[in-house]
């Protein structure tokens, strides 16, 4: 597996993952699929303040994608973090190793802390973010928000 820093040039393969997941529901509360052209936007939106990583194996395959970037709901000092792995590709290290690249960057950017959204259905999501020291700090009927202090 390599990890890198997301380009333009990734916006077709990490659409593709992306909507996969989006199809099978259940994990991100985005509920319809992303173009090409709205991907590439979303990794070169605003490099001053915000990160897209992917992971890929040895043939080029998208295997997982992660961002940092600031929220209009968020204070300044903190970014919102999205992680995204291939249907039948977790639990195998790729989530924690794109952390590893996310919290480096949003301690680069400035920011004191890293807020994370999770729908309460999706287990797997609590137990990786909970799993990187992410806690609680408010919750809703429908997400749990948790929240990782950079230090």
């Amino acid at each position: 597996m390599h990890l890198r820093r997301a380009t333009k040039a990734d916006a077709r393969a990490l659409a593709d993952l992306l909507n996969a997941i989006i199809a099978t529901g259940g994990t991100t509360a985005m509920t319809e699929p992303l173009s090409r052209s709205e991907m590439s936007n979303w990794i070169g939106s605003n490099p001053a303040q915000s990160a897209v990583f992917m992971a890929e194996d040895d043939s080029g395959t998208a295997l997982g994608l992660q961002s940092i970037e600031p929220h209009a709901k968020l204070p300044s000092d903190t970014c919102n973090i999205a992680t995204f792995t291939r249907s039948g590709k977790t639990q195998l290290g790729i989530g924690s190793a794109l952390f590893e690249h996310s919290r480096k960057a949003a301690c680069a950017l400035g920011y004191r802390w890293v807020n994370a959204t999770v729908l309460l259905q999706n287990e797997g999501g609590l137990i990786y973010y909970k799993s990187r020291g992410f806690e609680p700090y408010r919750r809703t009927p429908e997400r749990l928000f948790m929240r990782y202090d950079l230090r």
